[in-house]
C-alpha cells in the first residue's frame, strides 16, 4: 500500500477551484516531472508553490503544488495537493496525465485507510472522518470531531488496560495449574468487571443519543383532519412547505423537512389527518400516519381548541402514554377562543399555539427541545454514533457478564480466562487492535474517493 494513489478531494462539479491529491513514497517525484516551475523534490514539507502543469508541451493548467513530506502528511507518507481551476475538464485531464505517468487512482476511503494502517489514529478515529465530514449540524460535528479527537478511542483504551492486566494474572495460573495458586483475586476481578460495567452502560445507552444527533430527531405532526398540522409545519419551518386548505383530507401523503434548532438537526413530519374514511388514497395516507407514530422519537398531537372536547383530549393523551413514547399535546387555534383551560395549562406536555398567526411557536420549540431530551448532550461528551461500536460493546458487556457468572459458580481458569479475551477481541474491534480485511474493506468503502 505504497504505491502512488490519486483522487480528487474535492467535491466533482464546476467550482473556482478544484483539489487533486495524491498519496505514496514516490508522489513528489512523479508530480515534479509534470510541473513548470521549482523542483518539488528539493522543497520543504508544508510548502506550496505556483507553477504550470504540463502535458509535454501542452500546458494542462496553472495550479498551486502543496507539498507534504512523511511522516508529517495526513496519510503519514509523502503526498502532494494540486489546486487547479474547478473546471471537470481540467480535473479529468490532471487525473489521467498522472495515471499514465504511474499513480493509479484510489479506492473509496484509501487515503483514510493509509493514515489508519500507517499509525496515525484508530479505526474508531478513522471513521469520525467520514462522519466529520457528513456533518450536517453543530451537535453532529461536535460529536464527530470529538470522536475524531479520541474520545471513544481513550474510553476503549482505559477499559482494554484494566482488564489486560487481570487477564495476564488468570493467563499466568494456567501455567501454574498444578500448584493451584491464584495471583488474581477473584473479588478483585468482580469490583473491576462491576465498574467497567458502568461505563459500558454508559455508553452503550449514548447510542440511541447519537443516532439521533447523527441522523436528526424524527418528530411526526399528527391529528385529526383540518387541526392545522400544515400550517404548522409550515410555521416551524418558515416556509410555504405543505399545501393549506381548509378542506379536511388534503395532506394524504407524508411531507418532511428539516429544520436546526439549538444545533441539532429534527426532522418533521407531516401526515394525513387521523380518521375513518372511504377514500383509498387517504387511508393509506392515515396507515402511513400510524407507521411514522411508531418510528419517530417524539409524537407532537395536534387538536383543535375550538372545537376539541375535554373528554377526547383526555383519551388522545391516553392513547400517547400507551404508545410509551416522548409526546407533546399542541392546542393549536388559540387565536379562535377566549379562554383555556386550567387543566391543560398546567399540563407539562401541553402548549398552546396559533399556527396561523404563529404565536406560541417559539414556546412549542422550547417543549420539542425538552421533550426530545436533547439536554442531556454536551459537545465534549463521549457519545457513540456508530452502530458497529454499539454492537462490540454490547458483546463486550455480554462476555463480561459471563465471567461474573463463572466466578460466582467456580469455573475452571481456562473458560474464565476464554471469556476476558473474547471481552478483550470485543473492545479492539472498535479502535482496530482486533481487524480482518474484510471488516476493513466494509469501513472504508463507505468513505467519498478522496477521503
Amino acid at each position: 500500500m505504497n504505491d502512488t494513489i490519486v483522487a480528487l478531494a474535492t467535491a466533482p462539479g464546476v467550482g473556482a477551484i478544484a483539489v487533486v491529491r495524491l498519496s505514496g513514497e514516490n508522489c513528489i517525484a512523479l508530480a515534479a516531472e509534470l510541473f513548470a516551475g521549482k523542483d518539488l523534490r528539493t522543497q520543504a514539507s508544508h510548502s506550496v508553490h505556483f507553477g504550470n502543469l504540463m502535458d509535454g508541451d501542452y500546458l494542462v493548467d496553472e495550479v498551486l503544488a502543496t507539498v507534504f513530506k512523511n511522516p508529517h502528511s495526513f496519510t503519514k507518507e509523502d503526498s502532494v495537493e494540486l489546486s487547479c481551476h474547478g473546471s471537470p475538464y481540467i480535473v479529468n485531464r490532471i487525473i489521467q496525465l498522472l495515471v499514465r505517468s504511474g499513480a493509479r487512482l484510489a479506492e473509496p476511503g484509501e487515503f483514510t485507510q493509509r493514515a489508519y494502517l500507517n499509525g496515525r489514529f484508530d479505526l474508531a478515529q478513522a471513521e469520525a472522518v467520514a462522519d466529520l465530514i457528513a456533518s450536517e449540524n453543530e451537535a453532529a460535528h461536535a460529536t464527530a470531531l470529538n470522536q475524531m479527537r479520541g474520545g471513544i478511542s481513550n474510553e476503549i483504551k482505559n477499559l482494554r488496560e484494566k482488564l489486560v492486566h487481570f487477564a495476564s494474572m488468570i493467563e499466568l495460573e494456567l501455567d501454574f495449574s498444578e500448584e493451584d495458586v491464584e495471583f488474581a483475586s477473584r473479588e478483585e476481578l468482580k469490583a473491576l468487571i462491576e465498574k467497567i460495567d458502568v461505563v459500558l452502560v454508559q455508553l452503550i445507552d449514548s447510542f440511541q443519543l447519537g443516532n439521533v444527533i447523527k441522523n436528526g430527531v424524527p418528530v411526526v405532526i399528527v391529528g385529526k383532519p383540518n387541526a392545522g398540522k400544515s400550517t404548522l409545519l409550515n410555521a416551524l419551518l418558515e416556509e410555504e412547505k405543505a399545501i393549506v386548505s381548509d378542506i379536511a383530507g388534503t395532506t394524504r401523503d407524508i411531507i418532511e423537512d428539516e429544520l436546526n434548532i439549538n444545533g441539532v438537526k429534527f426532522r418533521f413530519i407531516d401526515t394525513a389527518g387521523l380518521r375513518e374514511t372511504k377514500d383509498q388514497i387517504e387511508a393509506i395516507g392515515v396507515e402511513r400516519a400510524e407507521q411514522k407514530m411508531q418510528e419517530a422519537s417524539l409524537i407532537m398531537y395536534l387538536f383543535d381548541l375550538s372545537t376539541e372536547s375535554s373528554e377526547v383530549i383526555h383519551q388522545t393523551e391516553q392513547m400517547l402514554q400507551d404508545k410509551g413514547k416522548p409526546y407533546i399535546l399542541v392546542g393549536n387555534k388559540l387565536d379562535k377562543i377566549e379562554k383555556e383551560e386550567v387543566a391543560l395549562s398546567e399540563n407539562e406536555h401541553y402548549v398552546s399555539i396559533s399556527a396561523k398567526s404563529k404565536d406560541g411557536v417559539d414556546r412549542l420549540k422550547k417543549l420539542i427541545w425538552t421533550k426530545s431530551q436533547m439536554d442531556n448532550f454536551q459537545p465534549g461528551n463521549v457519545v457513540v454514533t456508530n452502530a458497529r461500536h454499539y454492537q462490540s460493546l454490547v458483546n463486550t458487556q455480554n462476555s463480561l457478564h459471563d465471567v461474573l457468572k463463572g466466578i460466582d459458580n467456580k469455573i475452571t481458569n481456562d473458560f474464565m480466562a476464554q471469556d476476558i479475551r473474547h471481552a478483550l477481541h470485543f473492545l479492539g474491534e472498535i479502535t482496530g487492535e482486533i481487524t480482518t480485511d474484510d471488516l476493513l474493506a466494509n469501513i472504508f468503502s463507505k468513505f467519498c474517493i478522496g477521503k
